[in-house]
């Protein structure tokens, strides 16, 4: 694990506590910590875990991934994979089976451009919950041409 850089995680937890209009008592009171604890992280002088740091993220609605990058957790690369993930996850106007294409699709660029992720999680317990495989009916296969679905078209009955 990479050591924590907590001078430049409070510098920039204080701008974005004074850019969100906040004291620090009540940055502390919103992320559930005490006030001298939150005063020690902007100094510099504490390491705080990956859970508070959610927790001042959440108070200060910022991406926790950003505040794990300026504390060392996280890599810069990572973060943005992550994001780009949640943003797909998070988007109202597409359903599950489209989503899970779209991570799919996703993760074959990011391969073939050289960047080598974690296996997708090809189960749709986490996209869907109906069991199926992601990306079962999907239009596209994972190198982005059509997927040849097997199916035919089926025909009225009269």
């Amino acid at each position: 694990m990479a050591s924590l850089n907590v001078g430049n995680l409070g510098e920039y937890l204080r701008e974005q506590r004074r850019t969100a209009q906040l004291s620090l008592r009540q940055l502390a009171d919103a992320a559930g910590v005490s006030n001298p604890y939150l005063s020690q992280i902007e100094r510099g002088l504490r390491k705080p875990s990956a859970e508070v740091l959610q927790q001042v993220a959440k108070a200060l609605r910022i991406s926790a991934e950003t505040l794990y990058v300026r504390a060392g957790i996280l890599d810069e690369r990572e973060r943005d994979e992550l994001e780009t993930r949640a943003v797909i996850l998070a988007d109202p106007s597409i359903n599950e089976r489209q989503k899970s294409v779209l991570l799919q699709i996703y993760a074959s660029f990011r391969k073939e451009n050289g960047f080598e992720d974690e296996p997708v999680n090809d189960s749709v317990d986490s996209a869907d919950g109906e069991g199926r495989a992601a990306g079962a009916d999907a239009p596209f296969s994972t190198d982005g041409s059509a997927a040849d679905t097997g199916s035919k078209p089926s025909k009225p009955s009269h």
